[in-house]
């Protein structure tokens, strides 16, 4: 099978959260090397190096429930048109961060694609938190808690029309693994929308071979596109320590390759996040080292 190349996009973001330390993220990755292991099992790699992003220190918050909004939005553009370009090349764009935030602009590049190409689109959201807030329920004011909100066309317009359009993908096609954080407003909104959702208490009850296996069957039928989102939280701290929003009783080491095995035995993933890689709450770049491997196995590794 003709493997694609892969594009890295680094999107050094940590203007949507409150911890400092995830705009490393990227740079922890490479030093993981990550392009190295791609290399190995037979991809060609381009290192499209870093979206600029301004500093914290040279900008207003402005707006408290939608803190730096600005920048946000005009760094998730040019990543966008970046992963647009990537797909219209027949790449597949691995963006790399950064705060989820990361997740606006690389949903929107690839839904634009998808929308120019009649394609239909997929999300499988792998997270401890569903990321579901706008701004009049979000408790921080925190962008990096409201992309999949954005993406389904709920929050503010600046967020959800970029590109120009809106949703970029049917909440019915945007599948939540790994959830064990919901703020009690974000219940009420996955209620009500109806996404489908698979907390930690499912994955325990059912294991995650049955769920990986089902959900892949389920947007296998229906989407042309498949993106993976996947926040390196939805791991269990004691495996992956280097988190901003760190949750007990995540996936486990085992879990997460399984998931990330599944994808590539699939062969219908098209484009890919990494976010919320922390190096400064790491421990020897631990977190890093595990989210490089995590893409080695999603790309077709194997340990047989």
């Amino acid at each position: 099978m003709n493997k694609p190349a892969i594009d890295i996009i680094g999107f050094p973001m940590d203007l949507g959260t409150s911890r400092r330390g995830v705009d490393m993220g990227p740079s922890a990755l490479r030093i993981a090397g990550i392009e190295e292991k791609l290399k190995n099992l037979g991809y060609r790699v381009n290192d499209r190096g870093d979206v600029p992003i301004k500093m914290r220190e040279s900008l207003q918050a402005g707006n408290p429930k939608l803190k730096y909004l600005e920048e946000i939005v005009r760094a998730s553009k040019v990543l966008a048109g970046k992963v647009e370009r990537s797909l219209t090349r027949k790449h597949l764009p691995l963006c790399i961060g950064g705060d989820h935030s990361l997740a606006i602009g690389s949903i929107a590049g690839a839904a634009s694609y998808c929308r120019k190409n009649f394609a239909t689109m997929g999300v499988i959201w792998i997270d401890a938190h569903t990321d579901m807030n706008d701004e009049t329920t979000t408790p921080s004011g925190n962008i990096h808690g409201m992309p999949l909100a954005a993406s389904i066309g709920r929050g503010n317009h600046l967020l959800t029309q970029l590109m120009g359009f809106a949703p970029k993908v049917d909440p019915k096609n945007c599948v939540m693994i790994g959830i064990r954080s919901i703020d009690s407003k974000e219940k009420d909104i996955i209620k009500k929308w109806e996404l489908p959702v698979y907390t930690m208490t499912e994955i325990d009850k059912k294991g995650i071979d049955f769920i990986i296996g089902s959900v892949l069957h389920e947007l296998k039928k229906n989407v042309g596109h498949i993106h993976v989102s996947f926040d390196i939280d939805s791991v269990d701290p004691s495996v992956a320590p280097g988190v901003g929003t760190p949750v007990a009783g995540g996936l486990t080491y085992r879990e997460t390759h399984l998931i990330m095995e599944s994808i590539a035995e699939c062969g219908c993933m098209s484009s890919l996040d990494i976010a919320e890689v922390n190096p400064i709450l790491d421990h020897k770049n631990q977190s890093a080292e595990f989210a490089a491997e995590l893409v080695a196995s999603i790309m077709g590794k194997r340990i047989l």
